[in-house]
């Protein structure tokens, strides 16, 4: 079961250290990407970003899954709800207002798509922090 922990930890961390670095550096960049090199930057941005997170999100979401299905008795109930709670969270911002607005942006740079993208994103950047903390809350207490 600390193998579990320690795999969910893992991934929450990395994803909660990738969504940091893609908010405070990535997504303003993209601001910064002009002329005719914008579709061919933005259109590798998205397609190299999905190879990354998606496996690590499955990961994630998996471990959360069986954490709940298999609850150690020293993990409180509510942490991994409240984990649960906040990994649907950043799928559904994910699904719902990232991706489409990847996919607006796609076509062409749109400052006010652009701005959407940058302020909806907070949500998933202080998720997976939470996230991160509770992950590592659970590892510490299945540590003992």
């Amino acid at each position: 079961m600390g193998l579990l922990a320690g795999i969910h930890a893992g991934a929450t961390c990395f994803m909660a250290g990738l969504i940091w670095f893609v908010q405070v550096v990535h997504y303003p960049l993209l601001a910064r990407v002009t002329g005719d090199g914008y579709g061919v930057y933005h259109a590798h941005h998205t397609r190299l970003t999905t190879r990354l997170v998606v496996p690590v999100m499955a990961v994630e979401g998996a471990s959360a899954a069986l954490l709940l299905a298999l609850r150690p008795a020293q993990i409180p109930l509510e942490w991994l709800l409240a984990g649960i709670a906040l990994a649907a969270a950043n799928w559904l911002s994910t699904a719902l207002v990232q991706v489409p607005a990847h996919g607006l942006l796609c076509r062409s740079f749109d400052p006010a798509i652009h701005r959407r993208l940058v302020h909806s994103n907070w949500l998933r950047t202080i998720s997976w922090s939470i996230r991160s903390a509770l992950s590592l809350g659970i590892v510490f207490r299945m540590a003992g």
